[in-house]
């Protein structure tokens, strides 16, 4: 008998662990269509035709590597909240709520056509530009590295809907394993317009800007169904209640 609750909790463990890859890596693969969208000037001005295909082709990992590194570590510090807020027992409620705040912040979208960088967080955004007009300077592959961290700092609509996706995991390995996969999710397009160097024009870029409400939308509908615990694999699964007590078994 020990060995099947053993042997159920590995599978329920996989699965879990299964759908948050999935997850992370499906969002971070549309998100990077916005991502191309707004950052993709910043990455082809990037100095990197003085070197070798062999070089450009490091220097744009490093750079893109270091983007998931940031946003790693971003879900690690998340995923330390959002177990505190497992153990007290309020994971659902907190599902829920963030995804009412992510519908709200959707619809002020539509309604404004714009959401600015909050006043209290400019400051923050100003040092981050300094110290990625710094490293760009540098011209070195750990410049490109720590360039790219930066870059993981800068505001984006669609980082913070995944770091909401990190905030209502139950773990913290959870939290972080979604963001390396929302990371690892960008990767495709990023590289192929960094290293074939793929112009978009405003048009094309203000299209992938326009998808922002709706994929915002979508991502609080589903904090909302997974709050609700309906049983629906990927989209709201059982939540395990905080633990209360532990047992241990002779």
């Amino acid at each position: 008998m020990v060995c099947n609750i053993i042997q159920n909790n590995l599978l329920l463990f996989t699965d879990m662990m299964e759908g948050i890859v999935i997850g992370g890596l499906l969002l971070g693969a549309v998100s990077s269509l916005h991502c191309a969208g707004m950052c993709g000037p910043l990455i082809l001005s990037l100095p990197i035709q003085q070197y070798s295909r062999s070089g450009q082709v490091t220097a744009m990992l490093l750079y893109n590597g270091g983007r998931v590194v940031t946003y790693t570590a971003m879900g690690l510090l998340f995923g330390i909240a959002g177990r505190h807020i497992y153990l007290a027992g309020f994971q659902q409620w907190l599902s829920i709520f963030t995804g009412i705040i992510v519908l709200v912040l959707a619809s002020r979208y539509f309604l404004h056509k714009h959401i600015g960088v909050p006043v209290w967080a400019q400051s923050f955004y100003a040092k981050v530009l300094q110290w990625m007009h710094r490293f760009i300077n540098l011209q070195s592959n750990a410049g490109y590295l720590l360039l790219g961290m930066m870059n993981g700092l800068l505001p984006c609509g669609m980082v913070y809907l995944a770091l909401a996706g990190a905030l209502s995991n139950t773990g913290i390995i959870q939290s972080g394993l979604f963001m390396f996969a929302f990371g690892t999710g960008t990767l495709p397009v990023m590289l192929t317009l960094s290293l074939y160097r793929v112009k978009m024009n405003m048009q094309v870029r203000l299209q992938f800007k326009q998808l922002l409400p709706y994929i915002t939308a979508a991502m609080g509908i589903i904090l909302i169904l997974r709050g609700m615990n309906l049983g629906i694999p990927f989209i709201s699964p059982v939540l395990a209640g905080a633990p209360s007590e532990s047992v241990s078994c002779h």
